[in-house]
């Protein structure tokens, strides 16, 4: 039970003709990463036997994302399936496991991939114990659950984790759907999860809150002023980050505005504002927020020798300010 690469129609085979190693795919979780990722294997030539929905949502995505495949409880996708693709929950995934394991339903050679970032293979244990082939693959993308997602996953990192013999088989599934395959270690899939979700989930959160602040200074769309300067900062940030020469800063090279240039006064100006904000609205997450991260940019600014050591005391200080009032 081989998967190979899309390295092209192997020599011999027509063209349109199923190219060996292709594998009966079942589905369970229906969601937006499950039915996507289901997708873009059937549109490489692997059939997909089978999915479970139950949410109105989750069957719809089968029947508009993966048209003809039927709805069916979960066992039955299991019994079908030779690559059982787990997109549940991660509080639910380890329960399922081995619930499936209790009655028998994994298969020996069986491969069963789970898409959640918070786990390596260790949760798939049930399965493997009864012969079947463990491996972690987590897309680091931002899923709708729509057709959109599909010319997304080009060039998308994933995270793979297996045992060592078997991480070949995951990385040529996520060459196959236009993916970029990286090994992450079992022990590492912890603090891998972290860094996504507070890079990600926490960007949401920082718009959010800027947004208030621009809505409450008599922005009617806080969104649309924005977009050029958040996409430019992401964009500098980003590529700065890849910098592994082992004296450039990283992602703090891109740092601009007031931390940077170790104004102090601006940023106390900063922070009374946002602190009257608070006091009118109840937004006390906002002043918060930019305390916590000032303090961040300000030592990340010091240590790659974009301030100096009495710039970095004078922001701090003023950093410092609300704290002590409170005390």
């Amino acid at each position: 039970m081989s998967v190979v690469p899309p390295s092209g129609t192997p020599s011999g085979t027509p063209a349109g003709a199923a190219r060996p190693g292709r594998l009966g795919v079942g589905v369970i979780g229906a969601g937006r990463v499950g039915a996507v990722l289901g997708s873009a294997l059937r549109s490489v030539g692997h059939a997909v036997v089978g999915a479970s929905g139950v949410s109105d949502d989750s069957r719809e995505r089968i029947e508009t994302l993966l048209p003809g495949v039927e709805n069916l409880e979960i066992p039955e996708v299991v019994e079908r399936a030779e690559l059982v693709l787990l997109a549940v929950p991660d509080d639910a995934l380890a329960d399922l496991v081995a619930g499936l394991a209790e009655v028998g339903a994994w298969q020996g050679g069986q491969i069963v991939v789970h898409t959640s970032g918070r786990y390596g293979t260790g949760v798939l244990a049930p399965a493997q114990r009864a012969g079947a082939i463990p491996l972690a693959i987590h897309p680091a993308m931002t899923f709708t659950g729509t057709s959109l997602d599909l010319a997304r996953l080009t060039g998308c990192t994933f995270a793979v984790t297996g045992p060592g013999a078997v991480l070949p088989i995951g990385q040529a599934l996520v060459v196959e759907v236009g993916g970029e395959p990286v090994v992450v270690g079992e022990a590492d899939r912890g603090l891998y999860h972290a860094a996504l979700a507070h890079g990600s989930n926490h960007l949401v959160v920082l718009v959010a809150q800027a947004a208030q602040a621009l809505e409450a200074a008599g922005i009617e769309r806080p969104g649309r002023v924005l977009a050029p300067l958040l996409g430019a900062a992401l964009d500098g940030a980003t590529r700065s980050a890849d910098v592994r020469d082992g004296v450039g800063p990283g992602a703090v090279s891109a740092l601009t505005g007031p931390v940077s240039r170790g104004d102090a006064g601006t940023v106390s100006t900063h922070l009374e504002a946002l602190g009257d904000l608070a006091a009118r609205t109840g937004a006390t997450d906002v002043p918060d927020s930019y305390t916590e991260l000032a303090r961040g940019a300000t030592r990340r600014a010091l240590a790659s020798h974009r301030i100096d050591d009495a710039a970095a005391r004078a922001l701090l200080d003023v950093l410092d300010e609300p704290r002590k009032e409170q005390e």
